[in-house]
């Protein structure tokens, strides 16, 4: 029996929450470290199931696993992994160690008189972010659906708790408000996924049902019903296969989040702390694009070729939407989570394009996004930090008395509104190429967010850092050793896939075109004959 390398890798998280979670209350510093040394080995662990992959290796899923688990109902324990699942494991596994050591601090007591002092526990906020991670590569990992659904929905309550319970300390309306803001973010949060979560249940259970009617036994096996409608066994009606991709469809457009289902995103990621924040839009929201292009689009092809002009309405008032309302935000946090609704929106876009230049740079623009809002939102939060606001406009100067902060932020930026150079530019530009090559119209209109994020990027530098010395900032100081540690390694990923993106597209490419070809759908014909073509024509 070979050696279970995609359950290694979730279940290491899985017990370093367990174990961080049970370190004594006065032992803070051992917990911070025990979570780091556990973040770290999945990453290595995620290091090695990218080495194990063999991207031109025949079929869709490798490093695959599978055991009976729920016999009577059809659940297996079932595992495997393509190349955007590999991408995005990789992507969550960066991630967490720079998580962690950006909110070292975070969950450390107030310094508060007595009764007025709130009591934070720094394990539980760590154990809560490997517990994140853990239910966040496993359904990366998961091919059967009942399995992916479960940790789809589990994966809510960790977050719902570090939400609520380790929020933003910048609040401007003090302690106590500040806290009723997070309660409610928190419980809308929950109420927007567990309502999504609940509509795909229903989904569920129609599959299954499909399932047991046609194949003599009911499957949540994603390669079984895959398999069996190419060769005929499994026959959805329309009707039922629009219904059931529908379902399927909003869940994941609520976690995604995708307009008009995004508005519990602003004030989540507002109310968090930095690092949170990039918990829930680097990471958990990956969850929700990526089940479209491995359960929407290879469950229900039809389905998915019937309802994609209307998601790509959605998706281009998220692009629009979005930035518009990043230009006009005066929070920094707020700002950057409207942008990454309009980022979203790119994402989606280019998954619905059917073309695999979409595709592709859909998958290339989740990772990109991941690294490039992690950077900026991470130096915001040490700048908020320091100045204790998330108002733009307490800002001034910045650069002259801690330029190294200056300069990285910028570098997130710039990145954020795809900077060519920089990682997110070549996922841009795919995306932009694979819509326009079958939807014109509508790749045009999408530019217009790239002129939009210019704008809002761009401004909240000069406000921020440009200017007058404000004099709440002339004793900020620079960034320390510890915040280098975060945010330079991020820079480096952002130049170096930015200039040298083929060994993201080398891995995720087999597995768009795999999609692709479920969906039954190709690349356009260029619509200029080429020279030789029109000779022969004479």
């Amino acid at each position: 029996m070979s050696f279970p390398l995609l359950t290694a890798t979730a279940a290491v998280p899985a017990i370093g929450a367990i174990a961080t979670a049970a370190v004594p209350a006065a032992r803070r510093t051992a917990a911070k470290w025990l979570a780091l040394l556990f973040s770290l080995a999945t990453l290595v662990l995620a290091a090695v199931v990218a080495v194990r992959f063999e991207a031109g290796a025949k079929g869709p899923f490798q490093l695959t696993e599978s055991h009976s688990w729920i016999r009577d109902f059809g659940v297996r324990y079932e595992l495997g992994v393509d190349g955007i699942a590999v991408a995005l494991i990789a992507l969550t596994a960066l991630l967490i160690p720079f998580v962690i050591l950006a909110g070292w601090h975070d969950a450390d007591p107030l310094e508060a008189p007595a009764p007025n002092r709130r009591w934070r526990p720094t394990q539980g906020f760590f154990a809560l972010i490997l517990a994140v991670e853990a239910m966040v590569v496993i359904s990366f990992e998961a091919t059967d659906v009942f399995l992916f659904y479960l940790f789809f929905e589990a994966m809510l309550i960790p977050m719902y708790f570090l939400i609520g319970g380790f929020g933003d300390r910048a609040g401007a309306d003090g302690e106590e408000r500040s806290a009723k803001l997070r309660s409610q973010a928190a419980v809308k949060f929950l109420l927007y996924n567990l309502a999504g979560g609940l509509i795909m249940l229903a989904a569920v259970i129609g599959l299954y049902a499909a399932t047991a009617d046609q194949l003599g036994s009911g499957t949540f096996s994603l390669t079984e019903i895959v398999q069996a409608r190419a060769d005929g066994k499994l026959e959805l009606g329309t009707g039922t296969e629009r219904l059931l991709f529908l379902g399927f469809f909003f869940a994941f457009a609520v976690k995604a989040p995708l307009w008009p289902l995004h508005t519990w995103l602003p004030g989540a990621m507002g109310e968090s702390t930095a690092p949170v924040a990039v918990l829930i839009t680097a990471v958990v929201d990956k969850v929700g694009t990526f089940a479209m292009l491995r359960f929407c689009l290879q469950l229900f092809p039809e389905a998915s070729s019937w309802a994609t002009p209307v998601i790509l309405v959605l998706a281009l008032i998220s692009i629009l939407y979005g930035a518009l309302l990043a230009v006009g935000q005066r929070d920094i946090k707020r700002l950057v989570a409207y942008a990454s609704i309009s980022h979203f929106g790119f994402i989606i876009m280019g998954i619905f394009a059917m073309t695999s230049q979409g595709q592709g740079g859909a998958t290339l623009y989740m990772v990109n996004h991941g690294i490039s809002t992690a950077a900026l939102m991470l130096v915001a939060g040490f700048l908020i930090s320091r100045r204790g606001s998330r108002l733009i406009a307490d800002y001034g100067g910045v650069q002259k008395v801690a330029p190294v902060l200056a300069g990285t932020f910028l570098v997130g930026g710039l990145a954020t509104l795809s900077l060519p150079g920089l990682a997110p530019f070549v996922s841009e530009f795919l995306v932009l190429v694979g819509t326009f090559s079958r939807y014109p119209a509508v790749g045009i209109v999408a530019t217009v967010g790239i002129v939009l994020a210019a704008l809002y990027v761009l401004v909240l530098y000069q406000r921020t850092m440009t200017g007058p010395v404000k004099a709440e900032v002339r004793t900020m100081p620079d960034l320390k050793a510890r915040e280098l540690a975060v945010v330079a390694p991020l820079i480096a990923l952002l130049l170096f896939l930015g200039v040298y993106p083929k060994p993201l597209t080398d891995l995720v490419n087999p597995a768009v075109d795999h999609t692709l070809s479920v969906v039954d759908r190709h690349d356009p014909r260029p619509d200029v004959a080429v020279k030789a073509d029109a000779e022969a024509a004479k």
